[in-house]
């Protein structure tokens, strides 16, 4: 969902529709807005003319993760943990944890022990 202009090369350029398709997908399937797409709406969405987005959509299909459907295309399995991986990683840098709060790795996410003093120790006015 970057909007920067695909590569130049055709390995690259399907690399970055593949991510590019399949995050829009993730998206609307997360925002409740369908699982069916079709050529039109990635031209709508991601600007790619309809006749080449039906290209990469085909390929997807051979790739395994999108599966053909009545009006357009849904994501099968593979495609909907690839998508939220791609969309995962388009958004990583505004999903970090801030300043004062814990990441993934804290050891407040394994316990409700730590969590507890974890939370404590981030109170305003702890001496932590």
């Amino acid at each position: 969902m970057d909007q920067l202009h695909p590569p130049k090369s055709e390995a690259l350029r399907a690399l970055y529709w593949r991510s590019e398709i399949l995050q829009v997908m993730y998206w609307l399937k997360g925002e409740g807005l369908g699982d069916v797409v079709d050529a039109p709406l990635l031209e709508r969405f991601l600007g790619v003319e309809a006749e080449v987005g039906v290209g990469y959509l085909d390929r997807l299909v051979l790739d395994g993760y999108l599966e053909p459907a009545p009006g357009g295309y849904v994501m099968s399995q593979s495609g909907l943990a690839e998508g939220k991986t791609e969309f995962a990683l388009s958004f990583a840098d505004l999903t970090r944890p801030t300043h004062g709060e814990c990441s993934a790795d804290c050891w407040c996410q394994n316990s409700v022990e730590e969590a507890l003093a974890c939370a404590a120790e981030r109170a305003p006015g702890s001496p932590g």
